[in-house]
Order: C-alpha cells, then sequence, then structure tokens
C-alpha cells in the first residue's frame, strides 16, 4: 500500500538521499536507485539530494523528476564542474562548502536514506546518524541494503555493540530494507527514542 505525505501525521514530507556519484559495478545499483526516485514522487515526497547529474545521484533525481517528483539539490560550488550539476531539478541550490551542503540537507530532510556509494556517502550518512545520537535531530534515517551492499557493515555495526562502542538503542534504530517502497514507508513512521550517548565513567 503506497502512503502519501498527506496521509502522515509526522510532518514527514521529504527525504535526504546520499549515494554515489558513480553508478557502481551492480546494475541492481542503477535500478533501485530508480525506483526509490519513483517511490518518493508517488508518495508526494520531495527528493533532497546532492545536485549532481551522475551515478546513481543522477539516476535517483532524473526518476523522481520523470515521475512528477519535486526534487532539490544541494551542491558545493567547487563541485559543480565536477559533480556536473543538474540543471534539470525543480531548486538547485549551489552553497559554498561541504559543511554548508550537509547543514542544508539536513535542514530540508524530515528523514534520510543512505544507497550504495563510497567515502563521502558514508561519510554524510555517519555525520547525520552521530547527530542524532547527540540529540541534535530526532528525524529517522535508513540503509536501502540493495543486493546485500550494506551487509559488511551492518556485521561491523554490531560488532560496535558487542564492543560497547554503540549503545544498543543506537544501533536498534537504524532502518535497514532491501525494498524502496517498504523502506520509505517504514521511515515515515518511525518514531527515534529519547537515548543518551553511552558514556562510561567508571573506564575513563
Amino acid at each position: 500500500m503506497t502512503t502519501s505525505a498527506a496521509d502522515l501525521d509526522t510532518g514527514f514530507h521529504s527525504v535526504c538521499v546520499f549515494c554515489g556519484s558513480s553508478p557502481g559495478a551492480n546494475d541492481a545499483y542503477r535500478a533501485q536507485a530508480r525506483e526509490l526516485g519513483e517511490a518518493l514522487a508517488t508518495r508526494s515526497l520531495r527528493l533532497v539530494y546532492g545536485g549532481g547529474n551522475v551515478g546513481l545521484m543522477g539516476v535517483v533525481a532524473d526518476a523522481a523528476l520523470a515521475a512528477g517528483g519535486e526534487v532539490v539539490g544541494v551542491i558545493p560550488q567547487q563541485l559543480v564542474a565536477r559533480e556536473v550539476a543538474h540543471m534539470g531539478l525543480s531548486d538547485l541550490r549551489v552553497v559554498q562548502s561541504m559543511h554548508e551542503r550537509k547543514a542544508l540537507m539536513a535542514e530540508l530532510a524530515s528523514g534520510f536514506v543512505a544507497l550504495p556509494g563510497g567515502l563521502g556517502t558514508l561519510e554524510e550518512f555517519f555525520e547525520i546518524w552521530t547527530w542524532a545520537q547527540l540529540g541534535l535531530h530526532r528525524k529517522p534515517y535508513a540503509l536501502l541494503n540493495t543486493a546485500g551492499f550494506f551487509d559488511p557493515l551492518i556485521t561491523f555495526l554490531d560488532r560496535l555493540v558487542a564492543e560497547r562502542f554503540v549503545r544498543p538503542e543506537h544501533r536498534d534504530v537504524l532502518l535497514v530494507d532491501s525494498e524502496p517502497g517498504r523502506l520509505l514507508d517504514r521511515l515515515a513512521h518511525h518514531q527515534l527514542p529519547l537515548v543518551t550517548k553511552w558514556l562510561d565513567r567508571a573506564a575513563t
């Protein structure tokens, strides 16, 4: 069942997507990026992303636009040429730094999804997760686990919990799904608990 933004009472209206500026080695990455873009549009959810016209970034943006969705891109001036800024968006915002880019994307979004990507994708996603852990926001976040891409990362996250570097409550709020539409529906209804950061004073 498809849930539109109008059906929600949580103020959930937009999703920030972190993903690769390259398409990756598996065609499934493109296919699910396209499916996610279409699912966002059909749910009347605005796409917020890094503003590029290449790789998975371009795929998810083009799919959302083709399905009638609203797409906001945020890109630093120094990356306009390198990531080939998408000039066909509903709204393209050129900022001065990566810090400004991440802050604005976070401000515009109601939730966050990471698709397959490289170091930049992981850095952006983990910063958002860290902000939530520190209580700076209570917006939900998720991994779209296309073709098991994030399986090794999920295993490592569980190791962090076992080694008492991450509280189980912080690990448990991370949503993981392999189906784009279902993930968006879960994200729209997901509420983050109030959990303080783990600080073991006896070990400091």
